[in-house]
């Protein structure tokens, strides 16, 4: 009988018998398994819910349908946009069905609550739709990732453009939950340092279907701007009761959050002119556009940047099991964070010791209808703005993970 004390030796010898590293990798219960959770029937769920399922399934039959030589499963639930379900569901995943990762989440109220949850499961969460700030910064965990943007990177450059533009008076129009809190603080820093000044705000709750009477206040506000602090069909509806009602004659509605998805809905001709950032476009590249076409033909709509962004995220998680030979949750957040990320979706990424996966915005404008020459070519690309300038900085962020390297 061998005995090795020392484990690097003994990883030779085994290798030098002719064990694979896939022989010698170690996969609790034998499979991978990840969870999307997110909002699959109501506010959100154009620009995650169903597609972002797609989107899951894909990245997983590009890896083959196995890591390490073991199955990859995935799972599937509906927060119903209720924190409390959230947390309830991501605890019984992590502690019942062995969920390794979950992913997802297109509400910031449920990021929060499973980002609390897979600190005390230590179990990887992505979270590719939350923007809420706390999410990598007070509230930060060791193996929560934050993968598609920020409200200080959706609204910081977009506010400050346009209060230098003229806009310098603004009344907010806000989703009443975390997301649309942190949406309308960090637009209201940035109009602030721009010189501009916040004459009001009104709240509304999640999933409303009429908005005459809050448009009537920020109308009679005499702002400048309306600044849209909500998203999904939030904002949709919210952009086409204004043109209605005859709001924007005088001001400027800005949307602080965009999906493709919202545009389609909207119809170009409500919708042209709108400016936002973004970090995906189906039409960018010639890799986007290959994903695009085949993510089109399972979904009949092109993929908004959430559900882009769950493929991204998957991808790189099995990448990082590869790298590490291990499910273990410690061994693959540590090569999640050392490995670069480049696909489709993100070139040369990097993810921060808060969570923040640093990686390009894009200041986008929507097309007219005669400069649409095809259905879903929407997006005229601005500018890009690189990740260590769109996102707030880890010191600014108050991550208590910052504080202590």
């Amino acid at each position: 009988m061998l005995r090795v004390k020392n484990v690097a030796f003994a990883f030779a010898v085994l290798l030098a018998m002719g064990f694979s590293p896939a022989a010698l990798a170690q996969i609790s219960d034998d499979v991978v398994r990840i969870g999307v959770l997110n909002d699959q029937h109501s506010v959100y769920s154009d620009i995650a819910g169903p597609g972002s399922v797609v989107a899951a399934k894909m990245a997983v039959e590009d890896a083959g349908g196995t890591v390490l030589g073991k199955p990859i499963d995935i799972v599937v639930a509906d927060h119903e946009n209720k924190a409390e379900l959230g947390a309830a569901i991501a605890r019984h995943w992590f502690n019942v069905d062995k969920v390794d990762m979950a992913i997802d989440f297109a509400n910031s109220g449920v990021g929060l609550a499973v980002e609390q949850v897979a600190r005390e499961s230590n179990r990887i969460i992505i979270a590719t739709a939350v923007a809420a700030s706390d999410f990598t910064g007070k509230a930060c965990a060791p193996t929560a990732i934050s993968w598609t943007y920020s409200s200080y990177a959706l609204t910081t450059g977009l506010a400050r453009a346009v209060t230098l533009k003229g806009g310098d008076s603004w009344f907010f129009l806000t989703v009443d939950y975390a997301f649309g809190y942190s949406l309308e603080a960090d637009a209201t820093r940035a109009v602030q340092a721009a010189g501009g000044h916040v004459v009001g705000r009104v709240l509304h709750p999640l999933g409303t279907t009429d908005y005459s009477s809050y448009l009537a206040q920020a109308k009679a506000s005499g702002a400048k701007v309306i600044g849209l602090a909500n998203a999904g069909h939030d904002m949709v509806n919210t952009v086409k009761q204004a043109r209605q009602l005859g709001v924007g004659e005088g001001q400027t509605v800005v949307p602080l959050l965009v999906f493709i998805n919202d545009v389609h809905s909207i119809g170009l001709e409500a919708a042209q002119g709108l400016t936002f950032l973004t970090s995906f476009y189906w039409d960018r590249t010639p890799e986007t556009r290959a994903f695009a076409q085949r993510f089109f033909e399972r979904q009949k709509a092109m993929p908004s940047m959430l559900q882009a962004s769950v493929y991204s995220g998957i991808r790189h998680y099995l990448h990082a099991i590869e790298a590490a030979g291990t499910d273990d949750t410690d061994r693959v957040m540590a090569k999640m964070r050392e490995l670069p990320v480049n696909d489709f979706y993100v070139t040369n990424g990097r993810i921060r010791l808060d969570g923040r996966l640093l990686h390009d915005m894009y200041l986008i404008k929507v097309k007219s209808p005669a400069e649409s020459k095809m259905p879903w070519d929407y997006y005229k690309v601005l500018d890009a703005i690189p990740g260590d300038q769109a996102f707030e900085s880890l010191e600014a962020g108050g991550c208590p993970l910052g504080k202590r390297s």
